[in-house]
């Protein structure tokens, strides 16, 4: 594994060297750590060098954000890590956020996206998604970021998952809390998200994409994810009927089957 900075962003190279082989790009939700990924790692390295990076304002990358921040710096983002390594194109994987950002990169930057992987996504604003969210903006307003992330599992995970997995939620609660952002990026990031709209735009992507859902995202409609399916033009659809809205983690094994082979596909 090798790591660099770019224009501020951490980004790590597993797997490399990268030359004339395909490349995944891991690009994660809200919270914008690479390491989000690693139930992921071992699946996809048996096949592709893998890409991560931290969203700038999060993890080891700079916490400054651009003025009025978009979900399009985010794509603008990936192009900047990609251009790092050399990468004339990628597979992006991204999840909520990372998902919406590659729909971004599809529209802004197509030439630089092989195939897309849209994790818990959606094209534009849902009420439900608003709710949550501003739910999270006043936990973060009025009581502070210890009662956000104390918060975060009820949204990301199944009720029976955090009961079972109550120690380790602990543990990592507090690694949250004490990298957690600034305020005001935060807050900058999530209305970036409450401002994405590209409905009317979906059936310009023509890239090969997976859209892959929960049935009991409590975040996250699954109504949103079969939208997305429904509306672009070369898309296939991947639901599961549990794991909530972080099921990457808490249902790996199923979300990998099908990612290695959508990538693998023609």
């Amino acid at each position: 594994m090798s790591s660099g900075v770019v224009d501020g962003l951490f980004y790590e190279l597993h797997g490399g060297p990268v030359a004339g082989r395909e490349v995944v790009l891991l690009s994660s939700g809200l919270g914008g750590s690479g390491a989000f990924w690693g139930p992921q790692m071992a699946a996809l390295l048996e096949r592709w060098p893998v890409v991560t990076y931290d969203h700038r304002g999060t993890g080891r990358s700079t916490r400054e954000l651009p003025p009025h921040y978009t979900v399009a710096h985010m794509a603008d983002d990936m192009v900047k890590v990609m251009d790092a390594l050399g990468l004339a194109k990628a597979h992006v994987v991204g999840h909520a956020a990372g998902g919406n950002a590659g729909l971004q990169l599809a529209l802004d930057h197509p030439d630089r996206l092989a195939k897309l992987v849209v994790v818990n996504g959606w094209s534009r604003p849902d009420p439900h998604i608003r709710r949550c969210f501003d739910t999270r903006i006043h936990l973060l307003n009025d009581t502070g970021p210890e009662a956000y992330v104390h918060a975060q599992p009820i949204f990301l995970y199944p009720a029976d998952w955090i009961s079972r997995n109550h120690t380790r939620l602990q543990a990592e609660e507090a690694h949250h809390v004490a990298g957690f952002p600034p305020r005001e990026v935060m807050l900058a990031r999530i209305n970036a998200l409450l401002a994405f709209d590209i409905d009317a735009r979906l059936e310009e992507i023509t890239h090969r994409v997976l859209i892959s859902a929960s049935a009991d995202d409590m975040l996250v409609p699954p109504l949103c994810s079969q939208r997305l399916a429904g509306r672009l033009p070369n898309a296939d659809f991947q639901q599961v009927a549990w794991g909530g809205h972080g099921f990457t983690v808490t249902d790996p094994e199923t979300f990998n089957e099908g990612l290695v082979k959508f990538l693998e596909g023609a």
